[in-house]
């Protein structure tokens, strides 16, 4: 009954990166699958810890059960029994990854209720797959008797073909039963030893809920900082180029009102050219009508330090991806410019599969704070799409930034 007798049990796909933010597999998973006179030892074991499972439940649990029922002492009762269920959970642990090669979460721990409803299940089904077993064998010497009377004569052709016949029944019914048994053992090991169905959808629901959140926390940002260099910036050139003008237009002095009026005109360059960078961090127009690889392009022609640019993408992408992307490196790289004392920075954006991962490095000092609006930004924006952001930044440096974008 260990598990994949019949080649299902618990192959399940590995959890998706940064679903906890963490990238780590939570899931049970296989390495290999194992070969079937291993599988099959593993199945004979397993109705060996299945007899010492209901053993336990029968002796201790019958010895426990008035202490169980009075309230006073059910607590300690209770875990007693837990202790050596835990010990019985442990060994169908160690089953389980011995014969059938499962992998599971390490840092896991199933509920009291968890562990006491699989030992209960799995002392249920290992007998019954004994019996199963049990009853091969007894077909198996059968079909000896009967090729032995067939052969010696004793056995009519006719009534040898009706027990051929009852006997691939009794065998198809029987391999059936343990097929299923297998499965409902595999079943019930990932269950109790890696998070259910239904724990991984609430997991799944928190984390879009906290995604949401973040997202709309972003957005706000974003907004506040887009006023900040409207009103800090723009405005303020904008207001001073309104005061060049005005002196110009009361100025007496002609030589004096054209050197107004070209202050003024290099001025309202200046000017559009902020006014351009606001609009390039709002969203690059280049994105849409170029494409990412352009976009990273105006990015590294508009940063003060050298900027190398690896672009390794032979396929469309989701423009949400692309979007996502665009903004991890251009977060990125001003924040570098402005922070972290770089002399050079590295842009590697690559398609591997159906994930996309953008690299971004730097040589400057390090210490980068995930906490700060810009990286906590870009790590929702990055978690929206299911996608993992990882920022390694030791003082000394260098700052890494890596985000993984699935484009499925």
């Amino acid at each position: 009954m260990l598990g994949d007798l019949a080649g299902t049990a618990s192959d399940r796909p590995p959890a998706k990166p940064g679903g906890n933010g963490s990238g780590e597999d939570e899931t049970v998973t296989r390495t290999t699958t194992p070969s079937w006179p291993r599988r099959g030892l593993g199945t004979l074991v397993g109705c060996a810890t299945a007899l010492v499972g209901a053993l336990y439940f029968l002796v201790v649990g019958a010895a426990l059960g008035p202490f169980l029922l009075w309230p006073r002492t059910r607590a300690g009762a209770l875990e007693i029994l837990m202790a050596g269920a835990r010990r019985l959970v442990t060994l169908e642990r160690v089953r389980r990854s011995a014969f059938f090669g499962d992998l599971f979460p390490e840092h896991y721990k199933a509920s009291d209720q968890k562990i006491l409803r699989y030992l209960a299940i799995r002392s249920y089904t290992g007998l019954l797959c004994g019996v199963v077993i049990g009853l091969l064998v007894f077909g198996a010497v059968l079909a000896g008797l009967l090729v032995s009377g067939a052969v010696r004569g004793t056995l009519g052709w006719d009534e040898l073909l009706a027990q051929v016949l009852l006997g691939s029944v009794l065998l198809f019914l029987d391999v059936q039963g343990l097929y299923s048994l297998a499965a409902l053992d595999a079943r019930t090991a990932r269950e109790c030893f890696g998070p259910s169905e239904r724990e991984l959808l609430q997991r799944r629901i928190d984390e879009l809920a906290t995604s949401r959140a973040a997202v709309v926390d972003a957005v706000d940002s974003e907004r506040r900082r887009i006023e900040r260099d409207l009103h800090d910036g723009v405005q303020q050139r904008l207001v001073a180029l309104a005061m060049l003008i005005a002196r110009a237009r009361r100025g007496r002095n002609p030589e004096q009102a054209d050197a107004l009026l070209l202050q003024a005109h290099e001025e309202s360059q200046g000017v559009l050219t902020e006014l351009r960078e606001v609009a390039w961090r709002v969203y690059p127009s280049a994105l849409d009508s170029l494409g990412l690889e352009e976009a990273i392009g105006g990015v590294a022609e508009r940063c003060s330090i050298p900027l190398r640019t690896r672009f390794d993408v032979d396929a469309p992408l989701p423009r949400p991806v692309e979007t996502a992307a665009y903004f991890v490196v251009s977060e990125s790289v001003t924040n570098a410019a402005k922070h972290s004392s770089a002399s050079a920075i590295s842009v590697a954006v690559a398609l591997e599969g159906a994930r996309l991962t953008v690299r971004v490095e730097d040589d400057g000092t390090g210490g980068a704070s995930e906490t700060g609006s810009g990286l906590t930004g870009l790590r929702s924006r990055v978690a929206a799409l299911d996608g993992v952001l990882h920022i390694h930044s030791p003082l000394g440096g260098p700052t890494t930034i890596t985000a993984e974008l699935p484009c499925a």
